[in-house]
């Protein structure tokens, strides 16, 4: 029996990374350029978090460069795309993170609300899916959706939310098959892994105890995910729960 090593290395790969100015996305984008990847680093607003997150990268060896996009508008995705290959060269991996949290109590809920949810959190990875596969090379590529564990549970406040990211998890599904075997399209669904800013100490104890293992998430536990699923080349097709074991262990 001949063994090969497990997953492919990501040193000289591209990715871009999409809302990589802040909180996950931010820390998926430092994690993957100090593996060696050349990181387009998305943001919309967040000019001096994106430029952080290239520091950060750079400061570690790797290389980077921050491009700025508004993917509620129909033109961006091409043009992200376009941007990262004139800097790059090629395009190997998308992470699919940029995304709002907006609360939309359903007594105050509105249709402009409603279309603003799930015109950046479903309609604008869809097609940034596309067309970064469309610019993947023949060898194979991957994209990673991250979804969200409010699409598989009930929480009032935020509706709009959990139905667009329950729409990413069907998303990755199907294009997981639409896209084979040139594209791997994988996803995470991701717990509390950082507590929302307006959470308080006893909120963020009382979802703590709630979940099997104890604790609200940290940046690493989906960074080891993302980084699995973008070198795992017999997986595709995949939602991965990193959740404290909230979904299927209760």
């Amino acid at each position: 029996m001949t063994v090969t090593a497990i997953g492919t290395s990501l040193q000289g790969r591209v990715v871009l990374v999409t809302g990589a100015g802040q909180r996950i996305g931010q820390a998926i984008a430092i994690a993957l350029g100090a593996e060696g990847a050349r990181i387009g680093v998305h943001f919309h607003r967040s000019r001096s978090g994106a430029d952080a997150t290239v520091a950060a990268i750079e400061a570690a060896g790797g290389e980077a460069f921050a491009l700025q996009g508004d993917l509620s508008d129909p033109a961006t995705p091409a043009a992200l795309v376009a941007v990262v290959i004139a800097r790059y060269g090629a395009l190997h991996a998308l992470v699919n993170s940029a995304a709002s949290m907006l609360r939309t109590p359903l007594a105050t809920l509105t249709v402009a609300q409603w279309d603003e949810v799930f015109t950046l959190n479903l309609r604008g990875s869809f097609f940034l899916a596309l067309a970064a596969a469309k610019a993947m090379p023949e060898a194979g590529g991957a994209i990673v959706n991250i979804s969200d564990h409010m699409a598989f549970e009930s929480w009032p406040a935020f509706i709009p939310h959990g139905v667009a990211k329950a729409g990413v998890a069907s998303m990755t599904h199907a294009l997981a098959a639409a896209l084979a075997p040139k594209v791997r399209v994988n996803g995470i669904a991701p717990g509390a892994v950082l507590a929302p800013p307006s959470w308080t100490e006893d909120e963020q104890r009382r979802f703590a105890e709630a979940t099997p293992l104890k604790r609200i998430g940290t940046p690493d536990d989906v960074v080891g995910a993302v980084h699995y699923l973008l070198t795992a080349p017999y997986v595709t097709g995949q939602l991965l729960f990193v959740d404290g074991g909230r979904h299927g262990a209760r």
